[in-house]
């Protein structure tokens, strides 16, 4: 369902200059950058499971990029993870990667290098990667057992249902088109028109108000649609 998808990066590092950088860079090689400037507010985008791969570094204010680290492994978030850090040591490299790191990075690094970092940890999650759990608040989107849950309770969805609301969380956050939301769940059928997104959108808003989870989809008027709440709001 997921063949929109631009990989999604997730940039966690408190030097402006850096994430500027490594935001314009990763999107000029086609990929979806969200960016984070302390350890909190990566840990709690992190968690959503919404992103192919993380680039994590270690010194963070909040909340280390070790434990950052070790708060999404012990949450079962299997989203690859690429530490970054000024630290050229081994043991350094070997505490982040015994704690479930997917390599290791030193600064000043090269860019090219890191792209290619990046692809190589992408090329290995493969196909199976986008089959975890996303998380939104309360509700979860299993996509491996394609099931919906608010609070424990399992939200009744139909497969072109489950898949808007799969598009839409794996980009929580982000405002999805009504176009991208097209041809990610109906692909290439010929028949089918913006208006019908619209519909599915109802549908499935209508079953979240059900289980008094409808707030996390919205309308973006102009835009598309936005799967997002409190806690992502104040961080993006």
């Amino acid at each position: 369902m997921m063949n929109l998808v631009k990989p999604r990066v997730l940039v966690v590092d408190d030097e402006p200059g850096v994430l500027k950088a490594l935001q314009r860079g990763l999107r000029a090689e086609d990929m979806d950058v969200v960016t984070a400037a302390d350890g909190p507010s990566g840990l709690r985008l992190a968690r959503t499971g919404a992103f192919d791969v993380v680039l994590l570094d270690i010194m963070l204010p909040g909340l280390s990029g070790y434990r950052v680290l070790q708060h999404l492994r012990a949450e079962n978030v299997t989203t690859p993870v690429l530490l970054v850090s000024a630290k050229d040591g081994e043991i350094d490299q070997a505490d982040g990667l015994d704690l479930g790191a997917d390599g290791y990075l030193v600064k000043p690094f090269s860019f090219v290098v890191l792209v290619a970092q990046v692809r190589a940890v992408l090329r290995r999650a493969g196909p199976d990667a986008s089959r975890g759990t996303l998380r939104l608040g309360s509700l979860e989107v299993d996509r491996a057992l394609r099931q919906v849950r608010w609070d424990g309770t399992e939200v009744p969805l139909s497969p072109r249902e489950f898949g808007l609301l799969e598009v839409l969380v794996g980009r929580a956050g982000t405002v999805v088109t009504k176009d991208e939301l097209l041809r990610a769940v109906w692909g290439e059928e010929q028949a089918v028109t913006r208006n019908l997104v619209e519909v599915y959108v109802g549908y499935v808003r209508r079953k979240l108000d059900a289980v008094g989870a409808g707030a996390l989809l919205r309308t973006v008027r102009g835009h598309g649609y936005l799967a997002s709440d409190a806690q992502l709001d104040e961080v993006m």
